[in-house]
C-alpha cells in the first residue's frame, strides 16, 4: 500500500500527494509544445458555414 503519510507526519486519505507529485513528474517539458485541440473546431466552423449557406441557398430559390 502507499505511504499515504506526509512529512509532518499528516494523514492524506486521498492520497492526493503522490497523485500531484506524479501529475508534476509528467508534465511536458519547456522543449515540447502542448497538443493544441484546434482541428475539430476548425471543422466545425466549416461546417456550420456550410450548413448556413445550403439554408440560404434554399431560401433564394424558395423566394425567387
Amino acid at each position: 500500500m502507499a505511504n499515504t503519510q506526509g512529512p509532518q507526519g499528516h494523514h492524506d486519505p486521498a492520497g492526493s500527494t503522490q497523485m500531484f507529485r506524479a501529475f508534476v513528474d509528467e508534465a511536458p517539458q519547456a522543449g515540447q509544445p502542448a497538443a493544441t485541440g484546434g482541428g475539430p473546431r476548425i471543422g466545425l466552423i466549416i461546417g456550420i458555414v456550410a450548413a448556413v449557406a445550403v439554408v440560404a441557398a434554399v431560401a433564394w430559390l424558395a423566394l425567387k
